[in-house]
C-alpha cells in the first residue's frame, strides 16, 4: 500500500513537472526530486533539462554509483544539454546515508559542472541533494 501511494505521488509530480508552463517553485522541484531519488539504495545523479522559459524538456537519471559515491561526467551532461537544445539545467543526486548535507566532493563537481556548462552557454540553476526525506539546495545556500 505504501509503495502504491509513493508511486502515485511520483506520477502526479512528474505530470505536474512536465505540464507546467515553467517550474513553479523550487520547493515543488525539490519535492519531485525527493520522491524520485529519496529511497534509492545507491547514489543516482539526475539532471532536469529546461528550455529558455524554464519549461521541462526532460528529466534524466544520468549516472549511477555505489552507496557512497557516483562518478559524474560534466562532458556528458553538456552533450545531452546540447542535443536537447537546453538553456538551463538543475542537477540532483541522493545520499543513501540519509544525510542531505553536501560534501566537499559535491561542491567540487558542482563547480566543475557550472564551468563546463558555461562554456556551452547552458545555465546551472541549482544542484539539489536529497537524503532522509530532506533536500539541500545549492542555490538557496548561495553557492551558485
Amino acid at each position: 500500500m505504501h509503495d502504491r501511494i509513493i508511486n502515485k505521488a511520483r506520477e502526479i509530480l512528474t505530470q505536474r513537472l512536465y505540464r507546467s508552463e515553467s517550474l513553479l517553485s523550487s520547493k515543488e522541484t525539490e519535492s519531485f526530486l525527493a520522491l524520485k531519488l529519496g529511497e534509492r539504495g545507491q547514489e543516482v545523479f539526475s539532471v532536469i533539462f529546461l528550455n529558455n522559459q524554464n519549461q521541462v524538456i526532460q528529466y534524466q537519471e544520468m549516472f549511477f554509483g555505489t552507496i557512497r559515491e557516483t562518478s559524474v561526467y560534466p562532458r556528458e551532461i553538456a552533450r545531452k544539454a546540447l542535443k536537447l537544445n537546453a538553456a538551463a539545467i538543475i542537477c540532483s543526486h541522493n545520499h543513501p546515508s540519509g544525510n542531505p548535507e553536501p560534501s566537499q566532493a559535491d561542491r567540487a563537481i558542482t563547480d566543475r559542472i557550472r564551468e563546463v556548462m558555461g562554456l556551452v552557454e547552458v545555465q546551472l540553476l541549482d544542484h539539489i541533494v536529497v537524503g532522509g526525506g530532506k533536500t539541500v539546495s545549492f542555490a538557496e545556500r548561495g553557492w551558485l
